[in-house]
């Protein structure tokens, strides 16, 4: 087994050289899911996961634009359209100095599986840009997106691919990019969704990612006899998925103590409130500050520059910031701190070996692509309201999300329960996943 994982390995990665994420995401596939199709016969000799870690389109485009100096700068747009065995390409636009063709692809690759567990009708896909909204006036992001999009709507649309936000892609670049849709195809349609709810939005769609990971944290508690009241929880990161995950934590009763930005982390012993976290909100979406300000408005409160949360004894973590940002040596730090369970908010946030350590002393782990699958679905139930031209309450949508949420846990369990009874969350996602595209494509024929 361990040789055709390694040939499958090597033979995907004589496609994608220098491409770490990517080559991360499938081999953490891989060596879930190869096992289970080996022991299938109605996938021999198809190479479905081949197929499936092959986009079936990428674009790679120019984006020229003009700064408030009248400079003509350049950056350089994409949109990977990875599989669409289930339905049109969905997934989000990211907006960072980070992107490249491996991280994008990663994201896609990912984003296949977690839609696919959300059981709702959509395909997988990601895109972005290697522009930086931050320090940027309105006008320089309005002229970027519009730029952008001028490239992009030739390939999207409401029944072929339906882009998203994700970091550095809130609501003012969504309506930036969807005016400019607009504009150039005089059509109203759903084609972007976390749109605002005057126009077309949902209500509980920038909370989603946060308060799913939260439901799904909450559900594997309850399989092991726990609840989330008491606990204390360590978050990093202080963005959108991040500032959802502590209020909904807040509400359960849990106890918020950590929240992180790329300078470093806060550590608040008394906990963070609903006073706390509306300063938090504030000082990050509006006035766009550091997280270091939360200590000059609570002085009771640590900062550690330059470091990461994890060093923080804990019940549960959530990390919610970006990919590879809990490694092995955090892991260590974790398990020896008290944590029983890690639940991702964000994309592929711990390492291969990090993973590697909650399973070897038996923590609770949810992979993202099952855990923080909250915002992708409540963005399939916007494309749902759209096609419907009709709004859901928030109590309707908050109550949809949860019971999505209880259902991709039903699933990990099914794939994932091993013979001791404990829950490999990875495998049981991995594969519950990959069943329903699999057999799609099969249905699909060689196409």
């Amino acid at each position: 087994m361990e040789q055709i994982i390694k040939s499958f390995l090597s033979e995907v990665e004589s496609k994608n050289r220098n491409e770490p994420e990517f080559m991360q995401a499938v081999q953490e596939v891989a060596e879930t899911v190869i096992p289970y199709i080996v022991k299938q016969d109605i996938y021999h000799g198809k190479n479905i996961l081949l197929r499936m870690a092959e986009p079936e389109r990428v674009l790679m485009f120019r984006v020229s634009w003009v700064d408030d100096q009248g400079e003509i700068r350049v950056n350089r747009g994409y949109r990977i359209e990875m599989n669409s065995a289930i339905g049109p390409y969905k997934g989000g636009l990211r907006f960072h100095p980070s992107v490249d063709l491996s991280v994008l692809k990663f994201l896609a690759f990912e984003q296949v599986f977690k839609n696919s567990l959300t059981t709702l009708p959509m395909g997988g896909g990601k895109g972005g840009s290697d522009f930086d909204p931050k320090g940027k006036s309105d006008a320089e992001v309005m002229r970027f997106c519009q730029s952008f999009m001028t490239e992009l709507f030739r390939h999207i649309g409401p029944n072929k691919d339906i882009p998203a936000g994700d970091i550095g892609v809130g609501g003012r670049e969504i309506g930036y990019m969807f005016g400019q849709y607009k504009r150039l195809k005089n059509e109203f349609t759903g084609v972007l969704t976390g749109k605002g709810i005057s126009w077309g939005g949902s209500l509980i769609r920038p909370e989603a990612t946060g308060y799913g990971n939260v439901y799904f944290a909450e559900n594997m508690l309850q399989k092991n006899s726990q609840t989330l009241e008491g606990k204390s929880v360590v978050i990093s990161g202080s963005g959108n998925v991040a500032q959802y995950a502590a209020e909904k934590c807040i509400q359960l009763g849990a106890k918020v103590v950590t929240l992180s930005d790329s300078s470093g982390y806060i550590y608040d012993a008394e906990g963070i409130d609903e006073e706390k976290l509306a300063f938090v909100m504030e000082l990050k979406n509006n006035r766009r500050g550091r997280i270091s300000e939360y200590v000059e408005a609570y002085p009771s409160a640590q900062f550690f520059a330059g470091k990461r949360p994890w060093e923080t004894p804990c019940d549960i973590a959530l990390p919610s910031a970006t990919q590879n940002e809990l490694d092995e040596k955090d892991a260590i730090s974790l398990v020896k701190n008290g944590c029983m369970c890690v639940s991702e908010g964000a994309n592929m946030p711990s390492t291969h070996k990090a993973i590697a350590i909650f399973h070897k002393h038996k923590i609770l782990f949810a992979p993202g692509k099952a855990s923080n699958a909250g915002g992708v679905a409540v963005s399939g139930l916007e494309m749902a309201q759209n096609s419907l031209r009709y709004n859901w309450t928030r109590e309707e949508v908050d109550a949809k999300l949860k019971g999505i949420m209880h259902e991709i846990h039903n699933s990990c369990i099914q794939y994932g329960e091993e013979s001791d009874g404990y829950i490999n969350y990875v495998k049981g996602a991995n594969i519950a996943g990959f069943v329903k595209v699999a057999d799609a494509m099969l249905a699909q024929g060689v196409v």
